[in-house]
């Protein structure tokens, strides 16, 4: 079996969101479990100097210019690059320039981006071509549009990260793109007047997958649906949608042989992880005890994180003798009001602007407690590695934050398995709630380590993910 994924990122080589880190594992995971996997993904500069060694496949002159693909190998995985230097050769991230301001031509530069997965099911390498194109958010939305255009060479699955980015764009920019205008409708990729690359993918895929069995089903829903639930829940009604769990890549999180780490240490070591906590509170200025709990936030600093809630809960934190460390950048309004309680509380709030991967490792081997107070969230990578390190996420019950975390309820604790700290309601009453079972939990320090020990055991691994793509392409085929 042949698949190949059509997308917009790639870890190490180029991440804004949990969407690198989902392609930089799956492919190499479903190799190992058999499945023939390719990475499509336009050669950023990011890509081209990760991605030295390449071979050419094709040139073709297209609607978006002339372009050449290009093969190479990254981390065992083999990768079309699409070598467009008018289209991707840029300075900021892969979606808008240096000053936030989405580049114009958007629509231009992933709409090749699908064609080309189109193509490559319809042969532009001789060699090697997908019985399964899987396509990863709005950006990869037009590849299942061009496989329906073409008589569908190729199965098509669809996954949603996150149904808030819907790629947007206007109706005139149909003709250019080279899709029938006959696809520009209700039942098909027209949203309010406007092309929607999201839509497409919802529309013309053959199956679609959300990244957890939760957010498969709350899309389905008026508050979580982005105007996308009725077309989710005919999908749902179809048998066309399901929810597959991402995974933890153990090579790159794994407290065993974390070398980012002051101090490695497994569940059966766990004292040592006293160390780096001791050398994150040096590193943030915070006051040197053991005795008192590291509360974290890891995080894009927006509204649908939920980190408003955070600020508005942190008197209460610090009032009950904890200590709060943010690593993140985003909303100038929420930067601010972090900055400004690290100035108030000196020794009890470090904060640090903007991400070091590097250091969220020594976050997570040195805190106590992750914060993932999410309004919505489509999967959630955060609260998987601070199981997989101990650090027990406190999250919202939404998403995969419900489907990975298993509160500390008396119930839990007496079957054995509870995980972490879960509330209800997106306000900071009950996150604050919340914080205070922590607060209960972490005064009996053996019921605690009985807590990390569970989370840690629990399996999140990519080969789990990987059967159940494999087995869902087995069934489209």
């Amino acid at each position: 079996m042949q698949v190949l994924h059509v997308c917009s990122e790639l870890f190490p080589l180029l991440k804004t969101g949990g969407l690198a880190d989902v392609v930089g594992a799956l492919p190499a995971a479903q190799i190992a479990e058999g499945v023939d996997a390719r990475v499509l993904i336009p050669a950023y500069p990011e890509i081209r100097r990760g991605i030295v060694e390449t071979q050419l496949v094709a040139e073709v002159h297209t609607f978006a210019g002339f372009m050449q693909l290009r093969y190479g190998q990254f981390n065992g995985v083999g990768v079309y690059l699409i070598d467009a230097p008018h289209l991707y050769d840029r300075q900021g991230s892969p979606y808008h320039d240096e000053s936030q301001f989405a580049y114009t031509d958007n629509f231009l530069r992933f709409a090749l981006l699908g064609w080309v997965g189109c193509e490559l099911a319809c042969g532009l390498d001789p060699f090697w071509h997908p019985n399964v194109v899987h396509a990863h958010d709005w950006h990869a939305g037009l590849a299942p549009a061009y496989l329906a255009a073409r008589g569908r060479p190729a199965k098509s699955v669809f996954t949603v990260h996150n149904l808030a980015y819907q790629g947007l764009f206007q109706a005139h920019h149909l003709d250019q793109i080279q899709l029938p205008w006959s696809f520009f409708n209700m039942h098909g990729m027209e949203f309010h007047g406007q092309i929607s690359y999201l839509k497409a993918g919802l529309f013309f895929a053959d199956h679609i997958t959300a990244v957890s069995p939760t957010y498969a089903r709350e899309i389905t829903l008026p508050e979580y649906g982005c105007g996308m639930e009725g077309l989710l829940r005919q999908r749902q009604l179809e048998g066309r949608l399901s929810g597959i769990l991402n995974g933890v890549d153990a090579e790159i999180w794994d407290p065993s042989h974390d070398t980012l780490l002051n101090a490695t240490y497994t569940r059966d070591t766990l004292d040592n992880k006293a160390e780096n906590k001791r050398q994150l509170q040096v590193a943030m200025g915070l006051k040197i005890d053991d005795k008192v709990p590291i509360f974290t936030v890891v995080s894009r600093l927006t509204s649908q994180k939920g980190l408003d809630l955070v600020l508005e809960a942190l008197p209460g934190l610090l009032e009950q003798g904890g200590q709060l460390v943010l690593l993140g950048a985003g909303d100038a309004a929420l930067q601010q009001g972090f900055l400004a309680a690290a100035a108030e509380h000196p020794g009890q709030v470090g904060v640090q602007i903007g991400y070091h991967e590097a250091f969220s490792h020594r976050i997570m081997g040195g805190a106590d407690v992750i914060m993932v107070p999410s309004r919505f969230e489509p999967c959630g990578l955060t609260q998987l590695y601070g199981l997989k390190y101990g650090t027990l996420p406190l999250v919202r019950r939404t998403g995969g934050l419900a489907d990975t975390v298993n509160d500390s309820s008396l119930e839990n604790l007496a079957d054995g398995i509870a995980s972490g700290f879960m509330f209800e309601d997106s306000n900071a009453w009950s996150l604050l709630r919340a914080i205070r079972r922590a607060f209960v939990l972490w005064s009996r320090p053996s019921l605690w380590r009985f807590v990390q020990r569970q989370a840690m055991a629990m399996d999140f691994s990519w080969q789990v993910a990987a059967r159940d793509y494999r087995d869902l392409y087995q069934r489209l085929m």
